[in-house]
């Protein structure tokens, strides 16, 4: 096992963690003064995610050949993708129920205020399923990289790297000149993450020192749940993946400690999206696969979202006294399978997609949302540490399902 020095970003980042959260609980003016430090390095790492994922899929697209495999692969992704989102589902139905983590609260409805939720009410009616499907197709490209729109970037960086790969010869300098410019873009992500300790500070500094740590005790239970919910997944149901590619998942994890120390302390799984597949580059994923998989999984395969998701409305529903059949429920988890999709990409897309979901099941008040209105950024860090992971999981079973992963390099994660 590789020994921790001070110059490991792994262990920066987690000091940063640990610094920030006391900075944020004993001056909280200041924590949230120090917003600016977590925006910037997100934006930073952001900045660069379009042009990573450009290069990376028309790198991968250019050879001749490709162009069949790329749609077998994506299909083979959604495959796996809505398997292991309805897998993640049906287990945050469970512990809900095992656990009854709304039991306690007792709360009437007539009491809520629905006036603090009434905008991510609203947004849920103007994104449903068509919305989202029109919403991948860029008005023009530039405006989808001006936006960061990774759905629309991968999209057009699939039609152009076809396009490109039936060229063939003609289109040689192009595809050199585009390989190039993905080293260069790796090497400043590589400058970028000097500032991860610094972002990582400001972020959770941030957190703390505004929202507190009084709502927690309250609503401990549910978090509780949640974060078991999510070790559930991620040691059980993905470790169980890892396994049919003679993998661990601990040693998978221990690879991928420093992205993973980024996320916890940014709450943002895009802030290691280069990272990582760069990452899942060297454990002998293909290119391709890699530049494919990886950004459709941000949109598509968002397992910690979807136990959040699950959780989230069978809290509520306990709260506030209302006792769902299993039409019911089986109608919340028909809905999530497709609304979990059609919000990717908006700002505060967890509670959008909640408040499409409690709006289609008759009895459950939307405005029951600002119950978990108080917690929700304490549960965004084990939300998007579960969406990484799954991703690198995927990626590399993709990959193995396509025989295009160089095992052998694997052999640190055996």
């Amino acid at each position: 096992m590789t020994r921790l020095s001070f110059r490991s970003l792994y262990l920066q980042v987690l000091i940063a963690v640990i610094l920030g959260i006391a900075a944020g609980y004993t001056f909280p003016e200041l924590g949230q003064a120090a917003k600016p430090l977590g925006d910037g390095f997100v934006r930073l790492i952001k900045m660069l995610i379009g042009p990573i994922i450009f290069c990376t899929v028309v790198s991968g697209l250019a050879g001749a050949g490709n162009l069949r495999r790329a749609g077998r692969v994506g299909v083979k992704a959604l495959v796996y993708f809505e398997l292991l989102t309805t897998a993640s589902l049906i287990i945050g139905i469970s512990v809900a129920h095992l656990f009854q983590p709304g039991a306690a609260f007792k709360v009437d409805p007539s009491t809520l205020d629905a006036g603090s939720v009434s905008a991510y009410a609203s947004e849920a009616k103007a994104h449903g399923i068509v919305d989202f499907l029109l919403n991948i197709i860029p008005v023009n490209p530039v405006d989808a990289f001006a936006r960061g729109d990774i759905l629309q970037i991968l999209f057009f960086s699939v039609l152009f790297g076809a396009a490109l790969s039936q060229i063939g010869e003609k289109a040689r300098a192009i595809s050199t000149l585009i390989e190039q410019v993905s080293g260069v873009l790796f090497k400043m992500i590589g400058y970028l993450m000097r500032l991860a300790p610094i972002g990582t500070f400001g972020a959770m500094a941030f957190t703390v020192g505004k929202y507190g740590t009084a709502s927690l005790a309250d609503l401990a239970k549910l978090m509780a749940c949640f974060y078991l919910t999510c070790a559930i997944f991620v040691f059980v149901v993905l470790g169980a993946v890892c396994r049919t590619m003679g993998i661990r998942i601990t040693r998978l994890l221990f690879y991928i400690r420093e992205e993973l120390a980024i996320v916890l302390g940014t709450s943002s799984s895009e802030s290691a999206l280069p990272r990582l597949m760069e990452r899942l580059e060297e454990l002998g994923c293909s290119k391709s696969i890699v530049g494919l998989v990886v950004p459709a999984g941000y949109s598509f395969n968002l397992d910690g979202t979807s136990i959040y998701l699950t959780l989230a409305a069978l809290f509520i529903a306990q709260a506030t006294g209302v006792h769902l059949s299993w039409t019911q429920e089986l109608t919340i988890l028909g809905v999530l399978l497709l609304s979990s999709k059609g919000a990717a990409g908006v700002t505060g897309s967890g509670f959008i997609t909640l408040a499409a979901t409690l709006a289609a099941v008759p009895g459950i008040p939307v405005a029951g949302l600002v119950l978990i209105l108080g917690v929700d950024r304490f549960m965004s860090e084990a939300r998007a540490i579960t969406n990484i992971i799954g991703n690198a999981v995927a990626t590399l079973y993709i990959s193995h399902w396509e025989r295009e992963w160089d095992s052998g390099k694997a052999l640190k994660i055996r």
